[in-house]
């Protein structure tokens, strides 16, 4: 199950999360964003309770976008005890995800 990040709760799901959140920074109009969104929504099933998987729509909170300077989507960031710990941008295989987070589940 993905949480749907915004503004308001980004600090208690993402920044206060007990484990690992990796959180896809997209858009609906993002083609590529769409590609991978079935391989984010698996690993949110398969790794419940090892990583909290979030999805953040840069056009509905661009500040939290700004912030973590999100130049271009779909960017991935792995977050642990409120830091960035990896990140990937573009678009990636299902296998290939399973690689990125697996030193943080």
């Amino acid at each position: 199950m993905e949480t749907k990040l915004t503004s308001a709760n980004f600090q208690k799901e993402v920044m206060e999360a007990a484990i690992p959140v990796l959180v896809d920074f997209w858009a609906s109009w993002c083609g590529p964003c769409q590609m991978i969104a079935p391989f984010v929504e698996e690993i949110a099933r398969e790794f419940a309770g090892k990583i909290k998987v979030c999805k953040l729509d840069v056009d509905e909170a661009q500040e939290i976008a700004t912030e973590y300077t999100i130049m271009s989507i779909p960017t991935l960031l792995i977050f642990k005890d409120g830091k960035v710990m990896a990140k990937k941008v573009g678009t990636l295989a299902k296998r290939d995800l399973v690689k990125f987070i697996q030193p943080y589940v």
